[in-house]
């Protein structure tokens, strides 16, 4: 196995907790990170055609390669890591950017993953590992799962496709009795336009850290590289894939929650009976929320927007920060007289809601009303967010007894943060960034834009 150099992660100043208030957290400059690709003197020279791939449709054909081009490939993939994910331009259409998010670059991604996570798990070659995926409904979404097979199969593991699934599902399969996998991998690229795409990783742990993805991309340039000069082995038989339907168990999931929360007296079951609500899935993940789990809880949907799935996005971007998607979901609760507007990002991970009066909670004003209910249930816990949380927010907190920390931007690092303080026995049980990521203690650390939005 080649061993992999990674630059060394941010160091943490010492810093001082108050009382009430803010906890401010000082970071020391980044180490630059390593960009060069080791010497490469073997060459190897081919035809100028696709070859035809294991999963299907056409893949990069190995080409003659210096050592100074093989650098430049290797560090292409590296490139394509953006914090805690894997991002790219999957389709032409971009003024000025090419594609880089190709199949031959997924395919050496996911089959570093899979071997990355047989050495974390310390699983011996041979020993079955299980890893989920899902997609979000981008065009390029089918063409790049299946190189995402094929590179989990190269690398030993059991294939199980979700389908159209959301991030938060996708991680929730490595958790829910039923699946229980070892691992999963989402393929989407959030609220960015339709020609991007790109990669999110979950262990029974949570999301990977920035430190574990700066590994599997070296070691998937790696690969690229060697597979571009033609060295990098057979590509065997075609990926053997079970398709599941995790998405059905994942909305059970959701409904059981909101039943325990609210625990109605009389109809325990139909807990939102009465109550109705408008949803903007914009034509991303999220219409499941709609007919899987607010109308089988009894509530009313009428005048929801864009539920169906369409990867090339025609209203607007799936962005609860959008003005246009709050727009329209303002004018459709007022229209209807709806109680609560929900607007989802593409994978629904992130949530902003509109009230009854048609004004927008979002940002700050969502993170208030998110820690006035956690403060309500654990009081004195520590809410942790990115540091563009205003400091009206801390105040807000403060008033109701709660702790402020913020942290370095990056849902992914707010994240990390308050795992890091329940260590260390800092109670902490909300961990939101002002774009609308929100995560919970008593839900596994997880950013669920469906959860936070529940009525």
């Amino acid at each position: 196995m080649a061993t992999v150099t990674t630059s060394s992660p941010a160091t943490l100043k010492p810093c001082k907790h108050a009382s009430r208030g803010a906890m401010r957290y000082c970071l020391a400059p980044l180490p630059g990170r390593r960009r060069s690709y080791g010497q490469v003197t073997t060459r190897a020279t081919a035809s100028n055609r696709g070859q035809p791939s294991a999963t299907g449709g056409r893949v990069e054909a190995p080409v003659a390669v210096t050592t100074s081009a093989a650098g430049e490939e290797g560090d292409s993939i590296r490139r394509l890591q953006n914090g805690p994910d894997v991002r790219g331009v999957a389709l032409e259409g971009e003024k000025g950017r090419a594609v880089n998010l190709t199949p031959l670059a997924v395919e050496a991604i996911a089959e570093s993953f899979g071997e990355w996570l047989r050495e974390e798990l310390q699983r011996p070659v041979g020993e079955e590992l299980r890893l989920s995926a899902g997609r979000d409904p981008r065009l390029s979404g089918a063409r790049l799962s299946a190189a995402l097979f094929a590179g989990l199969a190269r690398a030993g593991c059991s294939v199980f496709d979700m389908g159209l699934a959301t991030t938060p599902a996708c991680f929730m399969s490595t958790i829910l009795p039923r699946f229980n996998y070892d691992a999963s991998i989402m393929m989407t690229a959030s609220h960015l336009p339709y020609t991007r795409n790109g990669l999110k990783f979950f262990t029974k742990r949570g999301g990977l850290t920035s430190g574990d993805v700066e590994k599997i991309c070296d070691r998937a340039a790696q690969k690229y590289v060697a597979r571009k000069m033609g060295i990098g082995g057979s590509r065997g038989m075609p990926p053997v894939v079970m398709r599941v339907d995790l998405m059905s168990a994942y909305a059970q999931h959701l409904r059981d929650i909101i039943k325990q929360r609210v625990a109605h007296p009389t109809h325990y079951d139909t807990p939102l009976k009465g109550f109705k609500v408008v949803v903007n899935a914009g034509n991303g993940c999220g219409g499941f929320f709609t007919w899987d789990v607010l109308e089988k809880l009894g509530a009313e949907t009428t005048g929801s927007l864009h539920l169906e799935p369409d990867g090339t996005f025609p209203n607007h971007m799936p962005n609860p920060e959008d003005a246009t998607a709050m727009s329209l979901t303002r004018d459709a609760v007022l229209a209807h007289g709806a109680d609560l507007g929900v607007v989802f990002d593409t994978d629904v991970d992130r949530s902003g809601v509109v009230d009854g009066t048609g004004a927008a909670i979002n940002g700050d004003r969502l993170i208030a009303l998110m820690s006035a209910i956690v403060l309500d249930e654990h009081p004195g816990t520590t809410v942790v967010t990115d540091a563009r949380a205003s400091d009206g927010l801390t105040r807000f907190i403060a008033s109701r007894g709660g702790h402020h920390c913020l942290y370095r931007v990056g849902y992914r690092n707010v994240i990390d943060k308050g795992v890091q303080l329940n260590t260390d026995g800092v109670e902490t049980h909300l961990m939101m960034e002002t774009t609308g990521h929100g995560a919970l203690k008593e839900n596994y650390f997880l950013d669920d834009g469906a959860l936070l939005a529940a009525p």
